[in-house]
This record gives C-alpha cells, structure tokens and sequence, in this order.
C-alpha cells in the first residue's frame, strides 16, 4: 500500500515486522531491498526493539478487529484499510508524534524540516 499510495524514494520507508519466517526468508528480503525498502526486526528474544511496530499492532487488533465479524478475507482487508487510512494515519494521535496523527506530523516535517531534525536525534521520527 505504501508504496502504491506514497512512491516513497529509496530508504525513504521502514518495514517493520517482527521475526515471523515469512518476514525473514531471503525472497523478502530480496523484496524489500528491490524497493529500497529498510527492514526493520527486533533481535531474537527481544520484543522491545520493535515497539512501535508492535504497538500498532495492539492498537489495530483492540480497536479494529477484536470483537468484530467480518463477512471474508476480502471485507476484514477493507475493514482494517479503512482504519490505517481514515483513523489511525489521519486522526488518532500518537505519543511518539508530539500527540500529532501521523498525517499532521508528516505535514509538519515537510512544512519545517528542522523539527524532523530534532525528532529524529530523540529516537521519535521515522
């Protein structure tokens, strides 16, 4: 979707994920190095490295999915879309974003790249 939506440039998007072997085989990794992709995993052992990634996840499961019946795969796809897009990127405000949606800081940044700057030494900004 990303890359669909966005054309981000090279090293321009993180892929987080957690250390699943569909995630780490080569032919993934070959993948997401084509697209100029940057993986990012936590080490074996360690859920804490991938934090955000691994909030998020709670976050989607407890506010989209957990309790809902979706009708199939395709409806529970269009669902969880909605959210990331609509809810989650463009209302709901995140700590790590100075309580900005990721939609507002992103507009922020482009509008003063000087504030990514700060953001990013302080392990905030991706």
């Amino acid at each position: 979707m990303a890359l669909a939506a966005r054309r981000p440039g090279p090293a321009q998007l993180i892929h987080h994920s957690d250390r699943g072997v569909q995630y780490a085989c080569a032919e993934y990794s070959a993948l997401l190095a084509a697209h100029g992709i940057q993986p990012s995993m936590s080490r074996i052992g360690s859920p804490y490295n991938n934090t955000k990634a691994e909030s998020f996840m709670s976050t989607l499961k407890r506010e989209e999915v957990d309790g809902r019946a979706f009708h199939d795969v395709t409806d529970a796809r269009r669902s969880m879309g909605t959210f990331i897009e609509e809810v989650y990127n463009r209302q709901r405000l995140h700590s790590a974003l100075s309580y900005l949606a990721p939609a507002d800081f992103e507009a922020t940044v482009v509008a003063r790249p000087e504030r990514h700057a700060v953001n990013d030494a302080q392990g905030d900004c991706h």
